[in-house]
């Protein structure tokens, strides 16, 4: 019996990724009428632009939903490191005939540090709520839990997840090292354990209490029956939307896709480490020995970057992330997506 799915109504235990940058309204909408949970991420944005995105997708299903927050570390500053970072990436900067920024900014608020969006997600209540790079405080556990909020957050070990099991989640997201995006890590500054997401699922299911979802380098449906297999209650999937049309990502960031050699984890676009498609961004990040500023304000000159060689029509420099079974993407409706996933899984037969 798949608990979480069970317990949400869902058809199937299948749960779209919250990737900040690609995930929108109209692609968790998407996954949730076709049966699965689709999810948004607001670790990005503002307390506005989160409601107004939680609305936006409430208007288009009424099934239920997963909303994401960052739960990060504030960033510890350094001008010297900062300014030594911007200066290294001056001649990237030049290339487009742009200058990296003066001063570089904490961009993102965890929401540990913003009572507003706290707010929102408890007055939205949705029937999920995910947090990434930590856990919330005791305050908004008991109020999102108060407003019947079904509590996931990301782990990358056993130690992460047992703590994450501690505080009063409902089940943990078992983040392998092959997933795109962000490392969900708790402290970025200590040793990473680098767990394949099946050796971690199946660690994680022999040791909690609660449910395990799989992520990471879940492409299609052998992969989810390997994931189930191991002791997953449902599964997680973000690159395997990342071509579909109703996602975020750019023309530039399917191309990457579509071609990209292979990925690499980097800390060099945000300033935590992250699986990025190998582009030029990622290829310069191997030869510096600079030292990388904090995140989210390495993040600040990254998205600089992007902008400045975006507009001189540049698609080698972009936050492109994706797992390690990214050439096994299809860029298909989210729907169709789904359906095929629930075929190759045999959920239907």
């Amino acid at each position: 019996m798949r608990r979480i799915a069970q317990r949400l109504g869902l058809r199937y235990p299948l749960i779209q990724a919250p990737m900040a940058g690609t995930s929108t309204p109209a692609l968790a909408a998407a996954v949730c009428e076709a049966g699965g949970l689709g999810s948004i991420a607001i670790g990005a944005v503002d307390a506005k632009a989160a409601r107004t995105a939680i609305a936006d997708l409430r208007g288009r299903t009424a099934r239920p939903f997963n909303v994401n927050a960052f739960v990060h570390q504030q960033a510890i500053r350094d001008i010297a490191i900062e300014q030594a970072w911007t200066g290294a990436m001056t001649p990237l900067f030049a290339r487009f005939g742009a200058v990296p920024p003066t001063t570089l900014h904490e961009i993102y608020c965890s929401l540990n540090d913003d009572p507003d969006m706290l707010a929102v997600l408890v007055e939205a209540a949705p029937a999920v709520v995910s947090f990434h790079f930590g856990l919330p405080t005791r305050e908004a556990i008991a109020a999102l839990k108060a407003q019947g909020c079904l509590l996931l957050a990301s782990a990358t070990s056993l130690a992460e997840a047992e703590a994450a099991v501690a505080s009063g989640m409902d089940a943990v997201v078992a983040q392998g090292f092959e997933a795109g995006g962000h490392r969900g890590v708790f402290d970025p500054g200590a040793a990473d354990e680098q767990l394949g997401t099946l050796e971690l699922v199946r660690i994680l299911a022999a040791k909690l209490g609660v449910p395990v979802i799989a992520a990471g380098g879940i492409m299609d449906g052998a992969d989810i029956r390997a994931a189930l297999n191991a002791g997953a209650d449902a599964v997680q999937l973000g690159t395997a939307f990342v071509g579909c049309p109703e996602s975020a990502a750019d023309e530039g960031y399917r191309a990457v896709l579509a071609q990209a050699p292979g990925t690499t984890l980097t800390r060099a676009i945000s300033g935590r480490p992250a699986r990025c498609l190998d582009n030029a961004f990622v290829g310069w990040a191997s030869t510096t020995s600079t030292t990388v500023p904090d995140y989210p304000v390495t993040y600040d000159a990254g998205k600089a970057l992007i902008a400045a060689a975006r507009a001189a029509g540049e698609a080698g420099f972009g936050a492109h992330w994706a797992g390690t079974g990214f050439d096994r993407a299809r860029p298909i409706p989210a729907a169709d997506l789904v359906a095929l996933l629930v075929q190759e899984a045999g959920f239907d037969a």
